[in-house]
């Protein structure tokens, strides 16, 4: 039986991230390393995109995804819980002068059913882990093949269960932190502008079992496997011969075992059959 998503977590996360909708880009485009995550995932995504595609993204944010896309020449339906974001998306978007490429609509990815514009789109894409932030990740899974046409794709970016940087931090004294995917069955608590609200963690072959009768995978990849996390503040300045080993070391290794599991993210792409 699919699991229902917490209705109160969703409103939690939707508040926090509203509250800090409006400093979010300042807080997190000078971090080098959130950077280079975007630029992989963008490389990755961009692979499996011809020209002209329709994008549907989940957790859209602020949109940053979204204009890079749109100015790539796709089309990008934008959705999100947070009305807070959805307002600095629409700003960017006309700023751009992409508002005549970039759609909005105030929707949870619980409830995709409901999404006014269901395309059906060329892909679906998710950056960041905004999918982590449901204990009902299944039931968001198995609502995707509607909303995509046949062989069409979905780019999921989400937290596994085990992080190898992340781990490794109890040596630093960080218990909490360095556990915290081993004991999140329940949800492991984060906060947002002093909004508490929990997140759940899901291994690649979560997403392929729930997954395997209506779409195949065609590609897993490990994100931050070798580079650190960007709450590593000041990593890649601090070290920067050593940040540039770990990215090409990375980039040869990303898509092998164990590597591909064991980063701060995976990037999995599947393919509507």
């Amino acid at each position: 039986m699919t699991k229902v998503a917490s209705p109160v977590n969703e409103q939690f996360s939707a508040e926090a991230f509203s509250k800090q909708s409006g400093i979010f880009d300042q807080l997190y485009q000078p971090n080098t390393i959130i950077g280079y995550k975007r630029e992989r995932v963008r490389s990755h995504v961009s692979n499996y995109l011809k020209a002209g595609s329709s994008i549907l993204e989940l957790n859209s944010g602020t949109g940053e995804d979204a204009v890079f896309f749109a100015r790539e020449g796709h089309r990008v339906h934008t959705t999100d819980i947070s009305a807070g974001m959805q307002h600095e998306l629409k700003k960017k978007a006309e700023a751009n002068g992409l508002a005549n490429r970039i759609s909005t609509e105030l929707c949870s990815y619980t409830c995709l059913s409901q999404l006014q514009n269901k395309g059906p789109y060329d892909m679906i894409f998710s950056n960041f882990a905004g999918l982590n932030c449901t204990d009902g990740l299944e039931g968001v899974l198995l609502s995707l093949s509607p909303l995509l046409k046949t062989g069409g794709t979905a780019t999921l970016v989400i937290l596994p269960k085990f992080c190898l940087w992340e781990t490794l931090l109890i040596f630093k004294g960080k218990f909490k932190t360095a556990t915290r995917r081993f004991f999140s069955d329940k949800g492991a608590s984060a906060h947002i502008e002093g909004t508490y609200f929990k997140c759940w963690y899901y291994n690649p072959s979560f997403v392929i079992d729930t997954l395997k009768n209506s779409f195949d995978v065609l590609c897993v990849e490990g994100l931050c496997s070798l580079v650190p996390p960007s709450y590593i503040e000041g990593f890649a300045e601090k070290h920067p011969r050593m940040y540039r080993f770990l990215i090409k070391h990375e980039e040869r290794l990303r898509y092998s075992w164990p590597w591909r599991f064991i980063g701060d993210y995976y990037i999995i792409t599947l393919q509507k059959k």
